[in-house]
């Protein structure tokens, strides 16, 4: 296995700080692998967009034939389509069955059931539609599936695309879109399955009875922490904000998100219908503006004690620079986040786990799966809750916020994408900062601000 050894907060290769990330690439020879998950035994099964699920075995060996391939089904044009998830069955090695999310010819969203007919082979004639969901659009077609200890299969999808909502599908109660749902698919009232009892929405003419949740925005991927059993979701921003939010366990939830009446905590639009509404508040959210990212997706806890620096840490990636980032409990609903790395040569399309709890990320377009391995990624004073650097992008001025850190900012140096050092500033007398940047004649820059600790925090800078 090859090791590779990357640096905290540094996005440009050449310019190195502080802790060390290290990942081991696992499985190469993929081909645009967007999710995977395990069968209860020690193999990754892993769908790729084009059509079809690859086994790799727990040495990290690829089959050399797919476990299903149904490309002549999928649609994988825009870029957010294809093959994009799959869940196991609870009883998965009794009755074979699995179920996947994929995007078909009329561009809209199917969830399918399929059954196994080897070890490692799926019936590709076995397919069984539960669900057809029309997409109105070709972006926000994604999510991810679950099966809970409840024994129901848990969906998400996102709002079908467009700046805005336009069609307001996350007010409305009567389309999938935009929503986490629960199905039982051992009951077939229905054909293929059935809805909860306990469903929040069940026997509301109203609203859809699959409804779990609702007034998300584009829920890429949800995850039931496999000790607490809570769930968690990363949420998609419009224009400004990204969130991350949580529900405990054990909960019937029937929660109302905010969108698009609010993005993370602050409002989105004013119309009539939102100042009658009550949602549930992300328990951290991060800007555009503080970070220079821009779209949350795939998530993960880690909850293995084998490494036990990331013990607890929630993991997730920001798509436009493939940042990794994590969220650390400060009480339980008011979560500091950090960055620690930037892979925009890998293109990070997931997180996931094995049987054993190791995280693991695909690269969508490397066509490999690695592995995250253990590092101390705690580094004090560092979240970006602390120390907000804002606007990014910036024009004229730079405003450092530290009113709210224990310590005194002592220096701030700016280099170049080569690690050149630009400018440096210190002897700061205030805990709220301002440095000119008219002088910064170059795009992308790093950022290194040091306190009187010793304690170093590096962010990315965008000049416009």
């Amino acid at each position: 296995m090859k090791l590779f050894t990357a640096r905290l907060a540094s996005c440009f290769m050449s310019l190195t700080f502080a802790q060390d990330i290290s990942i081991e690439s696992f499985a190469p020879g993929l081909s645009n692998p967007v999710n995977f998950k395990h069968a209860g035994d020690d193999r990754l099964f892993v769908t790729e967009r084009r059509g079809t699920i690859t086994v790799i075995n727990a040495d990290g060996s690829v089959n050399a034939f797919s476990f299903l391939n149904i490309d002549d089904r999928v649609t994988n044009s825009g870029s957010e389509q294809g093959l994009l998830a799959m869940a196991f069955h609870p009883n998965y090695t009794s009755n074979g069955f699995f179920y996947i999310n994929y995007i078909d010819h009329n561009e809209d969203t199917v969830i399918s059931r399929f059954t196994r007919s080897s070890i490692n082979v799926a019936d590709p004639n076995s397919g069984v539609i539960l669900l057809n969901i029309v997409q109105p659009f070709v972006k926000h077609n994604g999510g991810n599936m679950h099966f809970r200890p409840d024994g129901y299969m848990y969906i998400t999808l996102g709002d079908g695309g467009a700046v805005g909502d336009p069609e307001n599908r996350a007010q409305s109660l009567n389309t999938l879109l935009v929503k986490i749902f629960r199905i039982d698919v051992d009951a077939t009232e229905m054909g293929s399955y059935d809805i909860p009892l306990d469903n929040p929405f069940f026997g509301d003419t109203a609203a859809l009875g699959e409804m779990w949740a609702y007034k998300l925005r584009n829920t890429g991927n949800f995850y039931f922490d496999r000790t607490t059993g809570d769930l968690w979701s990363a949420d998609v921003g419009d224009s400004q904000i990204e969130e991350i939010n949580k529900v405990d366990a054990p909960s019937t939830d029937g929660e109302n998100y905010g969108w698009k009446c609010f993005e993370g905590n602050s409002t989105f639009v004013s119309q009539t219908s939102c100042s009658t509404i009550t949602h549930k508040a992300p328990v951290t959210q991060y800007t555009h503006s503080s970070t220079g990212e821009c779209s949350i997706t795939r998530d993960y806890v880690y909850r293995i004690p084998i490494q036990t620096t990331l013990q607890g840490l929630y993991f997730f990636v920001d798509s436009c620079n493939d940042s990794i980032g994590f969220a650390e409990g400060a009480t339980p609903r008011n979560y500091d986040i950090s960055f620690i790395e930037n892979y925009s040569e890998f293109s990070i399309s997931a997180f996931g786990e094995d049987i054993n709890g190791e995280l693991y990320r695909p690269s969508l377009f490397q066509g490999s799966l690695f592995k995250l391995k253990d590092v101390d990624l705690r580094v004090q004073d560092q979240s970006v809750t602390k120390r907000n650097m804002f606007p990014n992008p910036v024009k004229d001025v730079l405003t450092f916020d530290a009113v709210s850190t224990s310590n005194q900012i002592e220096s701030i140096t700016i280099h170049d994408t080569q690690g050149e050092l630009i400018a440096t500033h210190s002897n700061f007398e205030e805990q709220l900062i301002t440095i000119p940047t008219t002088s910064l004649t170059t795009r992308f820059h790093i950022v290194e601000i040091s306190n009187s600790k010793g304690d170093r925090s590096i962010r990315k800078l965008i000049v416009k």
